[in-house]
């Protein structure tokens, strides 16, 4: 079993930037997708970024540019680095773990994410 813990999110004006972190229980990023998903009110979660053991990335065209995902095998943790955000990035934002033979697929609780001014 993997617990995935995310951390900051919050309220930020158009332009800002926000930290999402992500505390795994253990050691696993050599055998798992790590990934940022978001769901907006009203509409269906979609894939934000990932990043695979080999630490190769995966960016939407709709964050490329703006949004960074990264990690540190150390501290078992993933982030997600969001700047230039924008009001229609508001959203839960909820970190994934899926193992390399899709056997096993875990989420966090999810982190408010509000761009507003």
């Amino acid at each position: 079993q993997v617990q995935l813990v995310e951390s900051g999110g919050g309220l930020v004006q158009p332009g800002g930037s926000l930290r999402l972190s992500c505390a795994a229980s253990g050691s696993i990023f050599n055998i798992y997708v790590m990934g940022w998903y978001r769901q907006a009110p009203g509409k269906q979660r979609e894939l934000v970024a990932t990043i695979n053991p080999g630490g190769s990335t995966n960016h939407v065209d709709s964050v490329k540019g703006r949004f960074t995902i990264s990690r540190d095998n150390a501290k078992n943790t993933v982030y997600l680095q969001m700047n230039s955000l924008k009001p229609e990035d508001t959203a839960v934002y909820y970190c994934n773990a899926r193992r390399v033979d899709h056997l096993f697929d875990y989420w966090g609780q999810g982190t408010q994410v509000t761009v507003s001014s």
